[in-house]
């Protein structure tokens, strides 16, 4: 008669199945953290899954959906790490407006130059 090699079998496979999983997981989150198109098809291609087996595993595709929906509302998706920080966005206006300021000031002077020039053209007339 033969062993029962059954348990190991079935712990076999949940190994398989939550190592399949894992990937799916890391698949979605690098893809969500990059800003890449988040669909069925580009989770199974970056996790090496099939799409049917992420179309039968409701909460992934739930998530899949939610995510697909967000990225597909917005033009842009900016990952989390490339985003601007408040400070920079502040220090980056601050120097644009020092900029206009100064831009400013030399067509003033230059206006006024201008207008000193063509003064002088009009007397000599």
């Amino acid at each position: 008669m033969r062993a029962d090699n059954s348990a190991h079998l079935i712990a076999a496979a949940r190994k398989r199945s939550q190592a399949t999983r894992d990937k799916a997981v890391r698949a979605l989150r690098r893809l969500d953290a990059t800003g890449r198109p988040i669909t069925i098809e580009t989770v199974a291609r970056e996790a090496g899954v099939s799409r049917s087996w992420l179309y039968g595993q409701t909460d992934l595709r739930a998530e899949i959906e939610r995510l697909h929906t967000s990225t597909a509302s917005s033009p842009v998706q900016v990952p989390v790490r490339q985003r601007a920080s408040d400070a920079s966005l502040r220090s980056r206006l601050q120097a644009a407006q020092e900029r206009v300021r100064a831009l400013a000031a030399e067509n003033r002077e230059l206006r006024e130059q201008l207008t000193a020039a063509l003064g002088e053209l009009r007397a000599q007339r």
